[in-house]
């Protein structure tokens, strides 16, 4: 264990609670989706290990600078041609010659320029375009988890709810739906803490940006789901389903 172990979030255990999540759902709930959702984040997690930071990037990263460094030194070498040349014509060269020199050294100082900040900037990009396209994915399953829960209404299980021709069965009891919510609420503080490992090795701003907006998300969509979870015991006490450990609280 490392002395810094606890102030950074890593790829590894953030995979290991989602897989032992994944397995809770499927020994309690085998017949619902819910644990494919579980599936599908775990394997984002994984993409994430195979981010192009690995050796592809390196080799990106290495290369980029390499041709930096040969661009440099054409750089060098053509500006040192042009005064050499401004030197062969020394005082028999005219104004419009000096002018020439002049607008061609600008010419090659600029085009390398704008050269040298596109391999500068290459790796960062792939880089981002590979975090943005992984966010998107993990926004996309914070919203398949929401889609898992949304239909999940506590009230359904009131004696005296009155269902209608459009009211689809929930097949679940008060405990099995309480334990639901809670997994989806799991679920979703897992997209955070997945969408947070990506500003563990990055400060780019739109990354970064994105990671805060996709953990706002899981929030807000969590927070509801506990809205219902606090409803649970009202229900149940209104269908007349206590445990002994609640009768014992409202008897003592």
């Amino acid at each position: 264990m490392t002395e810094h172990s606890y102030q950074r979030l890593d790829a590894e255990p953030v995979k290991e609670t989602v897989d032992r999540l994944q397995a809770r759902i499927a020994a309690r709930f085998p017949d619902r989706n819910l644990r494919l959702v579980a599936s599908e984040l775990s394997s984002a997690v994984d993409d994430l290990l195979l981010r192009p930071q690995t050796r592809r990037y390196r080799v990106l990263r290495i290369g980029s600078r390499i041709a930096m460094a040969i661009l440099f030194a054409v750089l060098a070498v053509g500006v040192g041609m042009v005064f050499a040349r401004g030197g062969e014509l020394g005082q028999a060269g005219t104004v419009w010659s000096w002018i020439q020199i002049a607008e061609s050294s600008i010419n090659d100082v600029v085009f390398a320029g704008i050269a040298i900040f596109f391999l500068w900037q290459l790796p960062q990009r792939v880089q981002r375009s590979h975090d943005l396209r992984a966010l998107h994915r993990l926004r996309s399953l914070a919203h398949v988890i929401d889609m898992h829960q949304l239909t999940k209404d506590p009230e359904r299980l009131r004696a005296d709810f009155q269902p209608t021709g459009q009211t689809l069965p929930m097949g679940l009891s008060a405990v099995e739906l309480g334990n639901y919510l809670d997994y989806c609420s799991e679920l979703l503080s897992l997209v955070g803490k997945t969408a947070a490992l990506f500003a563990e090795e990055t400060t780019d701003q739109t990354v970064l940006a994105t990671v805060e907006g996709l953990e706002s998300l899981t929030t807000g969509m969590s927070r509801k789901i506990w809205q219902k979870i606090a409803l649970l015991p009202a229900v149940r006490e209104a269908a007349g389903v206590v445990s002994p450990a609640e009768a014992s609280v409202r008897t003592s």
